[in-house]
């Protein structure tokens, strides 16, 4: 006697048979083979794009890893970290940290002639080359905190501040206000509720970020420390360069304590990185949503199915298939195309992709002297892979569902 998990394994056989051969009308042929292509091109589709975004995060991340410390340890409460020279002596005496440099920042008002930016300036010394690699984005100038000579606070300026201020190396006559953080203020003098002190543009630097080339300035830490009042070695951060190949997060976080928190350069940018994961999965769940549409044409390809093959479907009823059965032919044949244009976009999709991450043969738009990347930046990961694949299998129960509820009314209207 023939069990019903054979039956129900006849049912995937002859669906498959269905899937392969010729049609007896050519329309049909067409049909499927549109409804299958448009699986395909969905899907390719969303392997393409996520790949893009993966890119652009891996250069957005690149480009910031310029401007960032090995490590950077940050107060958990308050603006600043007490006696942080202090701590910094102590993290740069072990043997995995090559340098440990206090750092103090804060927004102000950088003032040259009738011009005025708001800014987000920092404070360093000289071991913050260092520290990072200064020279990389520094476009003009040089990069100084030694103030002999100079008769003002020596300034880096990012090329945004340069531009919109009128600045270049050697540029003098700059001032940069900071409220007042203790003392009295006399309303009859407002420029008493202000700290300034005067500044020479010493180099122009440039990250290849919109954030940090539209903002930032570079001062040595004694100016900045003057300007926000602070007198007992007290910093915003410190910022640590590690020796080559080494890993002292945890043993920088056990001398710093429970009072600071310790970041490596991958998580220095969380908030941006977030942002663009965030992008990327709700892409994901707009051009998955296109998946769904296309696969519901694939219920119009089984529609005309269930009409060329009524004769196939009278005989294997004769031959005492119930009904549940010969509804599930069309249900695997709905998940065999659905699966397969899949697959096949998923194969296409990483080919395309791939061929994009080493041959770069789509170009970004623009002036590539002024593009820090030229090409369209392309990774494929298997995560994104799997996560397509996932979708396609949830499409492809969708869709024999929706196979089995058109035949149940088919069905009811015959009878």
């Amino acid at each position: 006697m023939v069990t019903f998990a054979a039956m129900k394994g006849l049912s995937a056989w002859i669906a498959a048979r269905y899937l392969i051969s010729k049609k007896s009308h050519r329309a049909v042929n067409v049909i499927s083979a549109v409804s299958l292509a448009g699986v395909a091109v969905a899907t390719a589709a969303i392997v393409v794009v996520l790949s893009v975004f993966n890119g652009f995060a891996d250069v957005a991340a690149s480009q910031l890893s310029v401007a960032d410390p090995d490590l950077l340890a940050l107060p958990r409460r308050g603006k600043v970290i007490a006696d942080a020279d202090s701590l910094a002596r102590r993290i740069e005496a072990l043997p995995a940290v090559a340098v440990a440099m206090p750092s103090l920042g804060d927004r102000g008002l950088m003032v040259a002639g009738e011009r005025q930016l708001p800014v987000q300036f920092k404070g360093v010394d000289s071991r913050y080359a260092a520290v990072v690699d200064i020279d990389s984005m520094t476009v003009m100038g040089t990069f100084a905190t030694d103030s002999t000579g100079l008769g003002a606070a020596p300034a880096q300026v990012a090329i945004g501040v340069a531009s919109r201020l009128d600045l270049h190396p050697g540029a003098a006559g700059v001032e940069l206000y900071v409220p007042r953080r203790l003392g009295r203020i006399n309303p009859a003098n407002p420029a008493t509720a202000f700290r300034r002190t005067p500044l020479v543009v010493t180099a122009v630097t440039q990250v290849g970020q919109m954030d940090a080339d539209a903002d930032r300035l570079l001062i040595p830490i004694a100016d900045a420390r003057f300007l926000l009042q602070y007198a007992g070695g007290e910093a915003s951060a410190i910022e640590i360069a590690l020796e080559p190949g080494a890993d002292a997060a945890a043993a920088v976080a056990a001398v710093a304590g429970e009072g600071c928190e310790v970041l490596q350069r991958h998580e220095q940018h969380r908030e941006s990185m977030r942002m663009i994961s965030v992008e990327k999965w709700i892409t994901f769940l707009m051009l998955g949503f296109i998946l769904v549409i296309a696969a519901f044409n694939i219920v119009s390809t089984l529609s005309l199915m269930v009409l060329e093959k009524r004769d196939d479907m009278h005989t294997l009823a004769c031959l005492g298939a119930p009904r549940q059965v010969r509804r599930a032919v069309f249900m695997w044949q709905g998940a065999m195309i659905t699966l397969a244009g899949a697959a096949a976009g998923i194969v296409g999709g990483v080919a395309l992709a791939l061929a994009q991450q080493i041959g770069g043969f789509i170009k970004l738009g623009g002036d590539p002297s002024k593009m820090t990347i030229d090409v369209y930046p392309v990774r494929v990961e298997a995560v994104d892979i799997l996560a397509v694949a996932a979708v396609a299998v949830a499409v492809a129960a969708l869709t024999s569902l929706s196979t089995i509820i058109f035949t149940k009314h088919r069905q009811q209207c015959r009878q």
